[in-house]
């Protein structure tokens, strides 16, 4: 079952575990959860999929289309194809089929999160038969169903380049149609949103993670005055002139108005421009999800499907520019991809093909609450669940090939883990020694090198195995020296000293162990985190491998750790879990006194979790 807290509960004895912050009065209660699947196909053979639900007991679903995709495509002949890969043919017959699926989801104790395409639409405006895809669907409008029809030519909602002409694009060549794309600040175009946020509540979803977050360069006359208000409230009539050369803005015709753009053609014009186009869309998401969808249903779960990669600034990451007091605000949980950054090995250069410096980021942004990773791994199962699950996020399965007796088993045994040992994920919170401060301040003016400066300084923290956090120098500072005992920047390129590293606990492994430390919600406990990415390769280990037959993880054992303790705590008791261990193991302190405990881990496969419980 998912539950709900007000605020991350207190945990010291003298001492200050983590960062948490108290709700504002008027923030609802948080939808916690840790343990989610995710797909795109297969789930139109509906008893199987049912069964793998019984199996794994996610407490999310994310499962099924409510947006452009299910009113372009399902009632097209193409409706069983990439990428919704809908169970029947029609608007009515596939509506009716997800409104009867997703009962049955709810019966089995999960709540169904729907995929919602806000802008990206297939179809042909006019051709022999007439309009296909999303026009047909269009020209067929359902006032009973949807409400009034916003205006009579669809055309009205498209994006446009400066001379008028519709962005269309063939990427995909779906039944042979076009590719158009809706603008978010049109305003008619968010009626239809709203007509279809409303037509998927009723159908029984229970939240929407919401894809396709993108703006083009899209001169359109709402862009125009979009972009035009937006400077006139940011900057003064002289600012403008100064900075950017503007006369009379309120006459002034815009021949781009871009969005993600190279980092080396930036400048500071452009970055308004993208900074304009993820404030608007932040706008647009919550309006129409936020404040409509919460109207119909308060207790609706909301989020953005955005894509970070290897933190791709600028050219990449749907709010690298927003302002730091809308970043998240309003969402439940995040979806972040992290396309081709991660999804294969190279051990023999280091690379482990992990996203912990990507999950640290978005925790310590995202003030604790739930986000998952896409990473399209479908072969390093395990790890793609516990490298989340040791950083508070909420472990999914994008890829969990549920139809492969393999990965099935893989998917059944590790969500049975979290399961069973829920007390220590649910809600839980950071428990860090040390902050490596994120250079947001530098992105905002397109300084991309700090970025990668970031990045290594952050794998010199992962290979030390220092337990740190991480937090965007944009938030407020206030209270984090006493919560920490360093705090690292990018001007430091080593991490920490040596002396600085005597101050702290120490985690004896090999560099293909990545560590963590959390607290959890209830219980006086500190839980170190290990996740082993070792494994034999396949022979080109740039490559995924051909499914969870292949990851193939070599156990390590040996692992020492001196954990520094709160001050005034006393140990109750050391024990060892991993998921392929029925039973926790006790483990016996080698060393106790007063500021630390020392042990010595357990074999384990992938995953292992020492618990050091407090008196």
């Amino acid at each position: 079952m998912m539950t709900y807290r007000l605020i991350p509960l207190a945990l010291c004895v003298g001492f200050i575990f983590s960062l948490s912050t108290t709700l504002a009065a008027d923030e609802p209660p948080r939808f916690e959860f840790n343990r989610m699947i995710a797909h795109w196909d297969a789930y139109g053979d509906d008893k199987d999929y049912l069964a793998f639900v019984e199996e794994c007991r996610p407490q999310v679903a994310q499962v099924g289309f409510y947006g452009a995709h299910f009113w372009s495509l399902s009632h097209t002949d193409q409706y069983a194809g990439y990428p919704s890969h809908f169970p029947v043919q029609g608007l009515k017959e596939c509506g009716d089929w997800f409104e009867r699926f997703n009962g049955e989801i709810h019966q089995r104790d999960a709540k169904v999160v729907g995929h919602f395409n806000v802008k990206f639409l297939i179809g042909d405006i006019e051709g022999p038969d007439g309009p296909r895809g999303f026009f047909k669907f269009y020209d067929e409008w359902n006032e009973d169903e949807l409400g009034p029809k916003p205006v009579a030519d669809p055309r009205d909602f498209l994006e446009r380049d400066a001379e008028g002409k519709f962005r269309r694009d063939a990427n995909y060549a779906i039944g042979g149609m076009g590719e158009y794309w809706a603008c978010l600040n049109n305003p008619h175009w968010k009626t239809i949103l709203k007509a279809w946020t409303k037509k998927g509540i009723e159908r029984g979803v229970d939240g929407y993670m919401i894809n396709y977050f993108y703006r083009g360069n899209c001169l359109c006359e709402h862009c125009q005055k979009g972009f035009r208000d937006y400077l006139t409230e940011r900057f003064s009539p002289e600012e403008l002139k100064q900075k950017f050369d503007i006369a009379d803005v309120d006459n002034h015709t815009f021949t781009e108005i871009v969005s993600w753009h190279d980092p080396k053609e930036s400048t500071p014009l452009r970055r308004e421009m993208l900074r304009f186009s993820q404030v608007a869309n932040k706008q647009t998401f919550d309006e129409v999800f936020v404040e409509y969808g919460k109207s119909l249903k308060p207790d609706l779960v909301v989020g953005q499907w955005n894509h970070l990669g290897d933190f791709n600034q600028i050219n990449g990451d749907e709010r690298c520019l927003i302002p730091a007091d809308l970043w998240g605000k309003g969402e439940d949980y995040l979806w972040y991809s992290t396309g081709g950054a991660a999804f294969y090995t190279d051990l023999k250069n280091k690379f482990l093909g992990d996203a912990t410096l990507q999950c640290r980021y978005i925790r310590g942004t995202f003030d604790d609450k739930p986000y998952t990773l896409g990473k399209y791994e479908h072969c390093r199962n395990r790890n793609a669940i516990s490298e989340l699950a040791a950083n508070g996020g909420a472990p999914m399965g994008f890829y969990a090939r549920f139809t492969d007796p393999v990965a099935r088993g893989v998917f059944n045994q590790y969500f049975g883990f979290l399961r069973k040992y829920d007390e220590i994920y649910h809600a839980n919170t950071s428990h860090a020694e040390v902050l490596l401060m994120y250079p947001r301040v530098a992105v905002h003016q397109a300084n991309t090198d700090a970025v990668d400066r970031f990045k290594a300084v952050g794998r010199k923290l992962l290979d030390d195995h220092i337990l740190f956090d991480i937090r965007p120098d944009d938030l407020p500072t206030e209270g984090l020296a006493e919560k920490y005992k360093h705090i690292v920047t990018i001007d430091q390129p080593d991490g920490l000293t040596e002396e600085q590293k005597a101050t702290l606990s120490r985690i004896n492994a090999p560099y293909t162990v990545r560590a963590s430390a959390s607290r959890p919600a209830t219980g006086n406990e500190i839980d170190v985190h290990l996740v082993n990415y070792n494994r034999e390769e396949p022979e080109d280990p740039k490559t995924s491998g051909t499914g969870t037959v292949d990851e193939k993880p070599i156990a390590i054992s040996g692992i020492e750790v001196m954990l520094m303790l709160p001050e005034g705590a006393k140990v109750a008791g050391v024990e060892f879990i991993t998921p392929e261990v029925a039973d926790a193991i006790p483990i016996g302190a080698l060393g106790e006194n007063p500021s630390y405990v020392s042990f010595t881990v357990p074999e384990f496969l992938v995953y292992g979790v020492v618990r050091v419980r407090l008196e």
